[in-house]
């Protein structure tokens, strides 16, 4: 199989799998007998062994060299505990299942990142594929799945839903299979795993600026993701509106990552880029914080482009010129768990006081904090990321 359609399946099933699974996890945890305070105990449980799994899951891949068989072996595990979540109803026993969903789930975006980025390098005109095409492809297939998971629980109900998760899981790992192993800059260190390697990362100027410029960008998103859609509706947006204000900026990160972003990236250079990127997300959430007429939504929500896609383009390629390929897996897993996952997470909880508070003006805080990685975007030199 030619890399580039291994990759294309890989991302789809990956996050087909995800888009079925992510926006109805909490119903299902309440069908299967848990209270909305356990449910949001056992998620929060879920984010935070993910924090940990996902690096040391990356260290021990990097530590033997063996990306693929380590991707593939937790997309099934992923799958096997979707099937599992079938049989119980026991709070602790699906206590003990979400656990190996989450220790097996984690490093599954993280390894296949790595191993998509030393195919096709970001920002180079080479043969061979952009890695947004295989990204764009994932993004395509969660709302795919997002939209046939609210289908299959209204015909078939959450069985179903669990069966076809983890049919996708399965074939994810099937993928995996036949993508291209990382190729190394230099030799397995003797004597397995070296968790003080992955220390190392933080030495590195390109990793830790890229770490910090996205927690306050991408982070900042959890206000809008938890709240956009209750501020419209306070404002007498109808749902149907709604819909296509959301589509907007979906379809927005599909063309970007699909068409615009290479070249964009190619052209600016990584600084500049994260530079427009933090701007884009400063204009995005002042305007947020001050209005929500529909014709200046349908102008902004398409910024999701550039605040989310191009960004997420940028620090990819930061990230695989400036990091040891030894190390790709436990940067990648570091960089999208410990850096923008947690500040996500941290952001969503906070979200709900800072609306609480200062409604549609919370959107401001958001901005002060794209604001706030506004100065470091310089440090992302050029010879750092080409």
């Amino acid at each position: 199989m030619p890399p580039l359609a291994a990759f294309l399946l890989l991302y789809a099933a990956m996050y087909a799998a995800f888009g079925l699974a992510s926006p109805f996890t909490p119903a299902l945890l309440h069908e299967r007998g848990l209270n909305v305070t356990s449910v949001g105990l056992f998620l929060g449980v879920g984010t935070a062994i993910r924090a940990v799994s996902a690096p040391l899951a990356g260290r021990v891949a990097d530590g033997f060299a063996a990306l693929r068989p380590t991707l593939s072996l937790c997309a099934a595990l992923a799958g096997l505990a979707t099937l599992l979540l079938l049989l119980p109803r026991a709070p602790l026993l699906i206590l003990g299942i979400l656990f190996v969903y989450s220790v097996t789930l984690a490093p599954v975006v993280p390894l296949s990142d790595a191993l998509a980025l030393g195919v096709a390098r970001p920002g180079e005109r080479k043969r061979g594929f952009h890695y947004g095409w295989v990204r764009g492809t994932g993004s395509a297939a969660f709302i795919l799945g997002a939209l046939g998971g609210g289908q299959t629980i209204d015909l078939l109900g959450f069985n179903a839903l669990l069966i076809a998760s983890a049919v996708l899981l399965f074939l994810a790992a099937l993928a995996a299979w036949f993508v291209p192993e990382l190729r190394r800059d230099a030799p397995p260190k003797s004597g397995g795993v070296h968790l003080a390697d992955a220390i190392g990362l933080f030495r590195i100027p390109g990793f830790r600026r890229v770490l910090i410029i996205a927690a306050l960008v991408l982070g900042g998103h959890a206000l809008h993701d938890n709240f956009a859609v209750i501020r419209w509706r306070d404002d007498g947006i109808g749902a149907r509106t709604i819909s296509v204000l959301w589509s907007e900026s979906v379809a927005a990160e599909v063309v970007v990552f699909f068409f615009v972003g290479e070249p964009l990236l190619r052209r600016l250079g990584p600084a500049a880029a994260a530079a427009l990127c933090a701007g884009a997300a400063i204009l995005r959430w002042t305007i947020m914080g001050a209005t929500a007429a529909v014709p200046v939504m349908a102008l902004i929500e398409p910024l999701h482009g550039l605040t989310f896609a191009l960004l997420h383009l940028t620090c990819m390629r930061v990230l695989t010129a400036s990091v040891p390929r030894e190390l790709a897996a436990t940067a990648q897993a570091v960089y999208g768990t410990v850096g923008v996952g947690l500040a996500t997470s941290a952001l969503t909880i906070a979200s709900g006081e800072l609306y609480a508070h200062l409604s549609a003006h919370a959107f401001w805080v958001m901005a002060a904090l794209s604001l706030l990685a506004l100065p470091l975007t310089p440090g992302l030199r050029a010879k750092e990321a080409s």
